[in-house]
């Protein structure tokens, strides 16, 4: 028998099965590979101490970041990429890039930086999932991790110049969604009629900036013109989701 694969995540809301994007790019993963995940979502018995989830852990392993657990799936033989071609193969890792590049940083300051978002959604979310004490001090940590991210991503000097960049960051995040509406047109997923590492990638980017209700929404309508980014996140969650973030 193999060893559980158990995944620690920040849990979902809005009807999301996580609102975190880096959760929701593993657990889509796991869905299109078939790999069986045991989901524990973070509540406040939770003993972590930074944040860094998701987290997969298994009896000889334990692998952070969504690149490395999505590496460690592929090993296992739960590969959602089987039948792409390498030219397939490349354009997965270009596109995945990209949205790093282009998009992580616009996802990041919705959630962390903006001051209106984060003090009425992204802290109090959070929060009401950490256990005291850790709840008065996570969030800002994170929120100065997702500060320091942007910035090193734009070339700028940590806690420096963010509303210098704050411009160019959406608008690199709209040229960057428009590329991946062109790039999918009425496809159902971006290679045809399976879903694969690039669709778990941009659903889990996707989907958190789509679907939570914030009170500055610049880049979520923008992307709600764009009606194939928005059904493919549909799909995906009543395919994959609909009843949780657990298989079954």
């Amino acid at each position: 028998m193999a060893a559980p694969l158990e995944l620690s995540c920040w849990g979902g809301g809005w009807g999301l099965p996580s609102v975190h994007s880096e959760s929701l790019v593993v657990m889509a993963y796991a869905k299109f590979s078939g790999a069986p995940l045991k989901v524990n979502v973070i509540d406040k018995t939770w003993r972590g101490s930074r944040g860094d989830v998701p987290i997969l852990t298994t009896e000889d392993n334990i692998v952070s970041q969504p690149a490395k657990i999505l590496n460690f799936l592929r090993k296992q033989k739960y590969n959602a990429d089987c039948e792409l071609s390498a030219k397939q193969g490349a354009d997965t890792l270009a596109y995945i890039a990209l949205l790093e590049e282009k998009l992580l940083p616009a996802v990041l300051h919705t959630f962390w930086v903006e001051n209106d978002n984060y003090f009425t959604v992204t802290k109090p979310w959070f929060a009401s999932r950490i256990p005291f004490p850790l709840s008065l001090i996570l969030p800002g940590r994170m929120s100065r991790g997702a500060l320091n991210r942007i910035l090193l991503t734009r070339g700028e000097p940590p806690l420096y110049h963010v509303n210098e960049v704050e411009a160019k960051i959406y608008r690199d995040a709209k040229e960057c969604l428009n590329l991946l509406s062109n790039r999918l047109g009425t496809s159902q997923f971006f290679f045809g009629d399976t879903p694969s590492t690039l669709d778990a990638y941009v659903f889990g980017f996707l989907a958190p900036l789509y679907k939570v209700h914030f009170p500055k929404v610049h880049l979520q309508e923008h992307l709600k013109q764009l009606s194939n980014l928005c059904r493919l996140c549909d799909d995906i969650l009543n395919s994959y989701f609909r009843h949780g973030p657990v298989d079954g």
